[in-house]
């Protein structure tokens, strides 16, 4: 059973005694009101370094029980950072730490259209580095004694015109990624082709988005959610399923896959177009 909001309150008040930390806010499908009754819960850890975390580690062992622990900053690797899994009360609680700093800069860059896309294992397509504004937008605030979290969170919730228009930009890389994926079709070199139209339909998915000013944060169920943007390509979803049924060693079948992928990138600029107008 998924803790309380009293409970949740009570563990956000609880986590701020730990040196470092300055807010606490639920993210995920909880904050957003997209989860089943199976989702874990995440609370996004926002803080200033150095982040006591062995006092945090203290902590997640009289939340949680013994052998609950958390990382040290950044074991996680350089853009999700760290943190902690744990069970309380036989409920899957993520704990996620964000340094508050980092967070201001990347929204200070996406507010001048400046962006990119950071290796992570885990993130095929790569971390945007408007995740963490974008991660902000959609949370719920928990705890937040000095008012930080409320004030940036007041901000992010207007999408960067500039991000915008960077976004849609960005799909020069959708266009050249079809041309080498076409080399690779005399080859039957599928892998290759699949690694390209799946950056492809990523760049397409954050185009959508950030004409229409929706903040994407994460590459699961990221073609699905374009799909579902007012003024997105007719059956965006099912026609980029069909792109990658379509891919296998046979050079004609790939030939076809970049053909119909081709036909989506041409829309969607279309789309976007409309859409920035």
């Amino acid at each position: 059973m998924a803790l309380t909001d009293t409970g949740l309150a009570d563990l956000a008040q609880r986590l701020l005694t730990v040196p470092g930390v300055v807010g606490v806010v639920l993210g995920g499908s909880r904050a957003r009101g997209t989860h089943t009754e199976d989702s874990d819960t995440d609370l996004g850890l926002y803080y200033r370094a150095p982040l006591d975390t062995d006092r945090l580690g203290e902590l997640a062992e009289e939340v949680a029980g013994r052998g609950a622990g958390v990382t040290a900053t950044g074991d996680w690797g350089p853009w999700v950072d760290g943190g902690g899994w744990l069970r309380i009360d036989g409920h899957p609680v993520d704990w996620i730490y964000r340094d508050l700093d980092r967070v201001q800069r990347c929204w200070a860059e996406a507010e001048q259209g400046r962006y990119a896309f950071h290796v992570q294992a885990g993130h095929p397509l790569g971390v945007p580095d408007f995740l963490y504004p974008g991660e902000l937008a959609l949370s719920r605030v928990l705890a937040d004694p000095a008012g930080e979290l409320e004030d940036l969170r007041g901000r992010v919730q207007v999408y960067p015109r500039p991000l915008s228009q960077a976004l849609v930009a960005g799909m020069w890389e959708a266009d050249f990624l079809i041309g080498v994926a076409r080399k690779a079709v005399s080859r039957g070199d599928s892998a290759y082709v699949a690694g390209c139209l799946f950056r492809v339909a990523g760049v397409c998915a954050h185009a959508l988005h950030g004409a229409a000013g929706r903040w994407l944060i994460n590459e699961k169920g990221a073609i699905a959610a374009a799909g579902a943007l007012p003024g997105a390509p007719e059956r965006f979803k099912a026609r980029t399923d069909a792109v990658f049924a379509a891919v296998d060693g046979d050079p004609v079948r790939l030939s076809t896959a970049i053909d119909l992928i081709a036909d989506l990138v041409l829309e969607t600029a279309d789309a976007c177009a409309m859409m920035l107008r």
